[in-house]
């Protein structure tokens, strides 16, 4: 998103500082005619271009050693705890950030682990998963069982892989989509604090925002599925970019509070700062402040609605896309959906016909099982949809030739954020879909495998 530095840099980005650098090289090169100047000029681009090729080379050899396992967590039949519990889990077993030297980082490619928190309905049986590296499996299930000790921890097969392709000739039609923040991510969402879950109400009073996505993922029938993901990776205390994400997000409260903040300077030189903003302004400062406080995660969210072509639900289709309104702050922050694989994807002059849209969903539901939105494969940065918007926009982008990919939204949550978003409801909460662990007397196997 263009207002958020932890996100990827834009590939056109790259371009515009290539083309800056040779008109510089040409003016210099006629105004001094210094024969030498301009093929020391090239060489040092050349290897600027070379450089970005070989860390993103060896950053994707990197990844493709890693060993993925998708876990299914079996929820209790009583969750009788907050998503404060969620939030402890998140904050132990997920956020993993360490410095990496010269020789890690640029010979051998070493990058920071992602996870990904997903949600899944199939036939209407909804589960919970989190895939994550394998050397990571027994950190995940210790700490799982220390939250939820009434919970089970498997390892599953990946579900997406029953759905072969979206084509003309396969069996399935489906629709996807990824979310952003419509504002900058300083701005929080409604989490399970704003809903009173962090006082640990009676279970009758209690107003979880995750029971309507359990609601819709249990109403599913036989032949349809729903996915959610969100992708996480944590945000260091300077972040990826080299900046602090928790300063800029002052900066930001700053540039809010200026037109009420009065400075004055003492006759002995103290300056003292005076801010009386508005009454109405109390619960935002109160979220920005609670949310930087917290650890906080690079995200991107991504959604799939996918059928047997004759179990298709159109409805389904549309609901799908509003299942995140109940996290939606008026004065702050909310999710909107965008890159829809459907047919005014490419915007511009004309739509997208019925096989292009089947195209794009099933580069969609490649993407949700490569688990795709840090570190894209280089096709994703040369066929960029921001580089091929040009000159006619929405012809030249979608042509047999390019087919451009869309640019991943990542912002940054913070793990309350997370936890609300992903966690498990409560026993208030009757969807008999809902996969859950029948014993109460359950607990953590002894001895967990390494």
């Amino acid at each position: 998103m263009a207002d958020n530095k932890a996100s990827s840099a834009s590939p056109e980005i790259y371009i515009l500082k290539i083309a800056l650098i040779a008109v510089v090289v040409g003016i210099l090169y006629l105004a001094f005619r210094a024969e030498i100047l301009f093929p020391i000029l090239s060489t040092f681009i050349l290897g600027w271009f070379g450089w970005k090729i070989w860390v993103h080379y060896v950053q994707q050899d990197f990844i493709s050693g890693i060993e993925w396992v998708l876990l299914e967590i079996i929820p209790p039949r009583e969750v009788l705890r907050s998503p404060r519990a969620m939030e402890l889990f998140i904050t132990n077993a997920l956020y993993h950030y360490s410095f990496k030297g010269g020789k890690e980082e640029y010979w051998q490619g070493a990058v920071w682990f992602w996870h990904s928190l997903e949600i899944a309905s199939i036939d209407g049986q909804v589960h919970f998963y989190i895939r994550t590296p394998s050397r990571l499996k027994t950190l995940v299930e210790t700490q799982m069982y220390a939250q939820y000790p009434q919970s089970r921890v498997v390892v599953a097969d990946d579900y997406t892989l029953a759905v072969d392709e979206i084509s003309p000739r396969s069996e399935w039609n489906g629709w996807g989509g990824e979310f952003k923040l419509i504002k900058h991510w300083a701005f929080p969402i409604n989490t399970y604090v704003d809903y009173g879950l962090d006082k640990d109400p009676k279970e009758e009073y209690k107003v979880d925002p995750i029971s309507p996505v359990i609601e819709f993922f249990g109403s599913l029938q036989k032949g349809e599925q729903a996915w959610l993901q969100m992708v996480i990776k944590p945000v260091g205390p300077t972040g990826d970019q080299g900046y602090d994400w928790a300063e800029e997000a002052e900066e930001v409260m700053q540039k809010i509070l200026k037109p009420y903040t009065r400075i004055t300077e003492s006759f002995d030189g103290s300056i003292a700062r005076e801010i009386r903003a508005p009454k109405y302004y109390d619960s935002l400062i109160d979220g920005m402040n609670r949310k930087t406080e917290k650890l906080g995660f690079e995200a991107g969210i991504r959604v799939m609605y996918v059928a047997k072509k004759e179990a298709f639900n159109m409805n389904n289709r549309r609901n799908i896309r509003l299942i995140f309104r109940q996290y939606s702050k008026s004065d702050s922050n909310e999710l909107l959906r965008v890159n829809s694989a459907q047919a005014d994807f490419y915007g511009g002059v004309f739509t997208s016909g019925p096989k292009t849209v089947m195209f794009l969903v099933d580069r969609m539901l490649h993407a949700y099982r490569e688990r795709h939105f840090f570190h894209l494969p280089l096709r994703h940065h040369i066929f960029s949809k921001h580089l091929w918007s040009w000159p006619i926009p929405g012809v030249l982008e979608f042509s047999p030739l390019v087919k451009a990919y869309p640019h991943p939204n990542i912002f940054v949550l913070c793990v309350e954020e997370i936890a609300t978003l992903w966690h498990f409801p409560g026993q208030i909460l009757k969807v008999p879909t809902l996969e859950r662990i029948e014993s109460k007397e359950a607990a953590p196997p002894p001895n967990l495998p390494t």
